[in-house]
């Protein structure tokens, strides 16, 4: 089972990270970060890089393809040698997949016209500009195609995927594995749950760009 993560400059580290900690301990996946061109990408906040093993050219067929977030995903949006591979690709996926701003990607796409999907929830409404139904939910499936919330929810969607994939006993024990059980110290991680404030306070960030949402 070949799985493709999508990278690129300024990605957000979790979003294709979270995924490929969970995804790569599927019996007989075979894991690739693929990307334009071969070699080391730097995240968001550019401290970190994540390489590419394979150019998009060398990775056609992936039964799984997975777009993750972050501000590098902009100039992606025009980008027709990435949103060309990305339908044809989605042409023979098992399952098509992306994180927090990845699904603005597929949108751009065409590939989520008509589709049920979610983001960021900075980013959600701008789904609908783009043909996209956008959903409030941590992980929405429509069909084949699977897409998370903002960053974290990358590792809930990729065990909901698992679960699809091998069953729900080996997408617990990977659960398990990883010790995913999170307990947060507070109760502000969606903009229904946190203070006012604080979601006023991230929207001013975001427009600022003094916050990396992916």
């Amino acid at each position: 089972m070949q799985i493709a993560i999508l990278i690129f400059d300024k990605l957000t580290a979790l979003d294709a990270i979270g995924p490929y900690e969970v995804l790569s301990r599927l019996p007989g996946a075979e894991l690739t970060f693929v990307a334009k061109q071969a070699g080391p990408k730097r995240t968001d906040t550019g401290a970190l890089s994540v390489t590419a093993d394979r150019s998009l050219a060398e990775l056609t067929d992936p039964d799984i393809v997975l777009v993750p977030g972050g501000p590098g995903n902009i100039p992606m949006f025009k980008d027709e040698e990435i949103l060309g591979w990305l339908r044809d690709a989605h042409v023979r996926t098992t399952w098509t997949t992306s994180v927090c701003t990845g699904s603005l990607v597929l949108a751009h796409a065409g590939i989520l016209e008509g589709k049920r999907a979610t983001s960021h929830w900075a980013y959600r409404d701008d789904l609908a500009k783009l043909g996209a139904i956008p959903v409030a939910e941590r992980v929405v499936d429509d069909g084949k195609i699977v897409t998370a919330a903002g960053v974290s929810a990358g590792i809930d969607m990729a065990l909901t995927l698992a679960a699809r994939i091998a069953g729900d006993e080996v997408a617990q024990a990977i659960q398990l594995g990883i010790e995913y059980d999170p307990e947060p110290p507070f109760q502000a991680g969606s903009p229904e749950q946190a203070p006012d404030e604080i979601v006023e306070l991230v929207r001013a960030f975001e427009e600022q760009g003094a916050v990396r949402t992916g």
